[in-house]
């Protein structure tokens, strides 16, 4: 799926303006990094929001490590239980930038040092503070998009940006339902492909009681409200502005072949 979008003023078909993208500064990823070492209970919430939101790439690297479901089951669930369970920031790095670097790179600190422990605590231990729906993300990593050569790494990064992809069709879906303009949404979002050859505006207009003009307006509106929030969820993921479009490169480059 491709970038796409809505201007910022009002219209019946426009999301509301509380659905608008949040100042750099307030960033769940810059929240972590401001508070460096110190045991922040707001920082330690964001780095909370962003595991919740991220963590299937991490059990799809793990998989194609060539550990079983299980197994990869114990060691996702292990290594999120030493990372926020015990409430340290101490690996937030400002200078490694990207949350996707972190928690890539402490994956794999875990997994050289804690791999054993974190399965003896998965079978006798207390439950992780994230819920994982370890089967959705198998089903996630047996399904989806994948080269047999894939690298652990390269399997990360694409499972990261398909993430990435579903959260902001989500939130952009969450926006037309509250605007109550969900049946608008659900025609027009494979649109956001840049690909309208089996849903012409023309018909698009018909089932909706729009004129084609109409659609084309709204779809274009939808391309960019897409585009606005496809920054923004970048931007929760890096620690300034200026990574914003060279985290977005990487990450399309990571669904092609």
């Amino acid at each position: 799926m491709s970038c796409c979008s809505t201007p910022s003023h009002a219209s019946p078909a426009q999301p509301s303006p509380s659905g608008s993208p949040r100042p750099f500064a307030t960033t769940r990823w810059t929240a972590v990094l401001q508070a460096g070492r110190g045991e922040d209970t707001a920082a330690h919430a964001a780095l909370e929001e962003l595991c919740r939101s991220y963590w299937p790439p991490l059990y799809a690297y793990v998989r194609r490590l060539g550990y079983s479901p299980p197994d990869a089951q114990d060691l996702t669930q292990g290594f999120f239980a030493q990372l926020l369970g015990r409430r340290t920031l101490a690996r937030a790095d400002p200078a490694r930038g990207r949350f996707r670097s972190f928690l890539l790179a402490s994956l794999k600190h875990f997994l050289a040092h804690e791999a054993e422990k974190a399965r003896a605590q998965k079978r006798g231990g207390p439950a992780p503070p994230v819920s994982l729906d370890l089967d959705t993300a198998e089903t996630r990593w047996r399904d989806g998009p994948a080269a047999p050569g894939d690298t652990p790494d390269r399997a990360f990064d694409r499972q990261w940006a398909l993430a990435l992809l579903e959260r902001v069709l989500s939130r952009l879906r969450r926006e037309y339902t509250a605007a109550r303009r969900q049946p608008l949404f659900e025609r027009l979002k494979d649109t956001l492909a840049g690909d309208r050859s089996e849903r012409p505006y023309r018909a698009l207009g018909e089932e909706l009681g729009l004129s084609e003009g109409a659609v084309k307006i709204a779809a274009h509106r939808l391309r960019h409200r897409y585009r606005e929030l496809l920054r923004d969820e970048v931007a929760q993921t890096v620690a300034s502005p200026a990574e914003v479009e060279e985290e977005l490169r990487s990450l399309f480059a990571a669904l092609g072949p």
